[in-house]
């Protein structure tokens, strides 16, 4: 089997996609370092090597959680499967 995104840990509400090419439709696999385990999902949008997939749905004014950190404030729904980036999440720190 092989890995297409990197989860930190269980809390963590995004994986980091590890992998060139994924698109919407596709069935990915997930490794979960801390816990050495694997989620499956599927995409909803193509998404880029070092970008985000969303876990778990997200509601504007969520906080994302990536690395067990807080990475920002969710702007606009995002669902499970989704690209999260800079057009959903904007930091908090200004």
């Amino acid at each position: 089997m092989s890995i297409d995104f990197l989860i930190h840990e269980e809390a963590d509400g995004v994986g980091v996609v590890v992998v060139e090419g994924l698109k919407a439709g596709q069935n990915c696999t997930g490794w979960i370092m801390q816990e050495d385990k694997t989620v499956g999902i599927t995409l909803l949008n193509d998404i880029p090597i070092g970008h985000k997939v969303a876990l778990h749905d997200f509601a504007p004014g969520d906080t994302v959680i990536k690395y067990n950190t807080d990475i920002g404030k969710v702007v606009a729904p995002i669902k499970k499967g989704e690209h999260l980036h800079v057009h959903n999440v904007k930091t908090k720190r200004w």
